[in-house]
């Protein structure tokens, strides 16, 4: 089969490499991707978010399907033109793709669905925003409603605070256009873990767990970033907790998709919280997470070629997706600054010595070569190192081996990614 996926940062990569590894994948195109993926896939200079680009590559190349890897081009329609021409696309529509690229839509889907959830408030003004802050005294969760690069949220402790970041959002245009409205959550408290499901429209089968780092810094300390790191399967789960998730919010969210004329299709990515009262949901991406698809992927054992055919062709009634069982952890190197204002173009260690290792891997997640050939970084979150192992101790172990090893001076990462 020729094959394109889109996108060209860590979770692009480890999907590549994924789909690389079936007898099913004839030939392997990514656009953008990266100096990483360019050594065992083709590689394309076209913007993920290039619609047009995207479209003119697909029909060249003759994909006979297109892996879509992040948001913006799944909520700006690209699986819409896709099929125009007569091309399968994994990735719901721009309609479905709503349950991440607006967060009050989400919110008002799960309320008309009976999903759990945290209460929420809907907000355009400031006055509004104060209001409902008050109420909650400052404990509180500010959102973003459009997308904002996973930087959209900001958990709140006080009134002042909470009254900050809605002003900064919404009256500063911290986030331009995805910040015109807000939400005003409730506070929920408990353990969070991201669930990743595959749906073909009429049903749904997980395809992983894992427990995200969003915070910054050790100890859950600093600024909400894209991802410092991943475990998988998530700690906070089990078999009992899996199918009550499934059973109560990814079943009820794919049916109420298809009731509402815009059947869900792709990877549905439930971000959870276990509180005292059950799982609830926190918020929906239409796309596998990144940095988790590092950590979900590498214990997937059953081919991503045939989940996604079996997804497009509408029959994943019967599919049974299993995973090895051994435990996996992903380690981020972020450039110095990140989530903030940071350099890019600083050049990279060599990662020569680590192509060949057995049960780690190294995504690129922000890196290009520059015009010597150089490898430099080009990105918030530049490498990712996710190591196999038989418990968690042992990856984290094998994991910060490796990072310790490339030791990056321009960059930082957590040094408790994983710790119990």
């Amino acid at each position: 089969m020729n094959i394109l996926v889109i996108g060209g940062g860590g979770r692009e990569h480890a999907i590549a490499a994924s789909l690389s590894k079936s007898p099913l994948t004839k030939k392997l195109v990514v656009a953008p991707g990266n100096p990483g993926i360019e050594m065992f896939a083709q590689c394309y200079p076209i913007a993920a978010d290039d619609i047009p680009g995207q479209c003119k590559l697909a029909k060249d190349i003759r994909a006979d399907f297109v892996f879509i890897g992040p948001e913006i081009p799944l909520v700006l329609g690209l699986k819409d033109e896709l099929l125009k021409l007569g091309i399968s696309a994994f990735g719901p529509s721009k309609k479905a793709a709503q349950l991440e690229g607006s967060k009050t839509f989400s919110r008002e889907f799960c309320k008309r669905h009976n999903i759990p959830q945290p209460e929420f408030k809907y907000c355009t003004d400031i006055k509004t925003a104060k209001k409902q802050i008050e109420l909650l005294n400052g404990y509180c969760v500010v959102k973003a409603d459009g997308l904002a690069a996973g930087k959209g949220v900001v958990v709140c402790d006080t009134v002042n605070h909470a009254i900050i970041e809605a002003t900064e959002i919404l009256e500063n245009n911290k986030f331009g256009e995805a910040g015109k409205s807000i939400l005003i959550e409730e506070r929920i408290n408990g353990i969070e873990a991201s669930v990743f499901a595959v749906s073909d429209g009429d049903t749904a089968v997980l395809i992983g767990t894992a427990q995200d780092h969003k915070r910054a810094y050790d100890n859950d300390q600093g600024p909400n970033t894209g991802g410092m790191g991943a475990i998988s399967p998530a700690p906070a789960l089990n078999q009992s907790l899996n199918r009550e998730i499934f059973n109560d919010i990814i079943m009820p969210t794919v049916h109420g998709m298809k009731s509402e004329g815009n059947p869900y299709e792709g990877i549905l990515y439930a971000g959870i919280m276990v509180t005292d009262k059950g799982p609830k949901v926190i918020e929906f991406n239409c796309r596998f997470g990144d940095p988790e698809t590092q950590v979900v992927l590498p214990r997937l054992n059953t081919d991503l070629v045939k989940i996604v055919q079996k997804t497009i062709s509408k029959n994943l009634k019967n599919m049974a997706v299993n995973f090895i069982p051994q435990k996996a952890i992903t380690v981020v190197i972020a450039s110095n600054g990140y989530p903030g204002e940071f350099e890019k173009g600083i050049v990279l260690p060599s990662l020569n010595e680590f192509k060949n290792k057995t049960e780690i891997s190294v995504f690129h997640s922000g890196t290009k070569k520059d015009e010597n050939e150089n490898l430099v970084s080009n990105g918030g979150r530049v490498l990712s190192i996710t190591s196999i192992g038989d418990n968690i101790q042992e990856c984290r172990q094998k994991a910060y081996n490796i990072v310790e090893a490339i030791n990056w001076k321009q960059g930082f990462y957590r040094k408790d990614i994983g710790k119990l």
